[in-house]
């Protein structure tokens, strides 16, 4: 099938495709420091050789049990040979925007809160949303602001927030199954030529933050334990 290269991005290549749908090219790259995998950095750090292809099949097995839910998402189909999902067109807001659902106090949510909570403390479902811009350190945003800036509507703001909590309670509820606790996850959203909000992106490992008996699961343990 033929396919136009119209985005290079870190850790994935975007492709338009003759249909008006757009192909995703999932690449070994990795975010991370110094030769260190790290999931919360802003640039390439490392090639991990077949991260891809886990990311993909991760992405793949929660983006179907999300659509069969009822959820829409942009995810179209996948071919694991080449490392490749077909997705439907979508905009993102604004830049790009970054949707973190906490389950429980850590991570920079303490960081920022610890004199209002205790670490680990739950959390029901917090939603919370950040512009996509690595020089500003993805600062944060509250509803109102995404609304009076014009990145979205109200009404897209809670469509969202409603489709974060569930898709998060869906991967929490596998991942529990698989004796795992996420504490919580990165999405992001984008829209639909008719304006209804869709994730896209992927569902992968190195987005959540997971524990197993109190203790924290790197992405890369994660990927080995999800598939074992």
């Amino acid at each position: 099938m033929e396919k136009k290269l119209i985005y290079t991005g870190k850790t994935k290549n975007v492709y338009a495709l003759p249909n008006g749908n757009c192909l995703l090219k999932f690449k070994d790259d990795c975010t991370g420091k110094d030769g260190v995998f790290d999931p919360g950095e802003n640039s390439v750090g490392l090639t991990i050789e077949g991260v891809g292809d886990v990311n993909l099949r991760m992405s793949i097995y929660y983006f179907e049990k999300i659509n069969a839910a009822g959820i829409k998402t942009h995810y179209v189909n996948a071919n694991l040979e080449d490392t490749t999902m077909e997705v439907l067109p979508a905009k993102v807001f604004g830049k790009g925007l970054e949707v973190i659902c906490r389950r429980k106090a850590v991570g920079s949510f303490f960081r920022r809160y610890n004199e209002y909570c205790t670490e680990g403390q739950d959390l029901p479902y917090y939603v919370e949303t950040t512009f996509k811009n690595d020089a500003l350190g993805d600062p944060l945003v509250t509803k109102d602001g995404l609304v009076d800036l014009g990145v979205m509507t109200s009404e897209q703001y809670d469509s969202l927030k409603e489709q974060t909590q569930a898709i998060t309670k869906i991967v929490a509820d596998d991942l529990a199954e698989k004796g795992l606790d996420l504490y919580d996850i990165k999405f992001e959203f984008g829209y639909a030529p008719d304006g209804k909000v869709m994730l896209i992106d992927e569902v992968a490992s190195g987005n959540m933050r997971v524990y197993k008996d109190g203790e924290y699961i790197d992405p890369m343990t994660l990927n080995k334990l999800f598939f074992a």
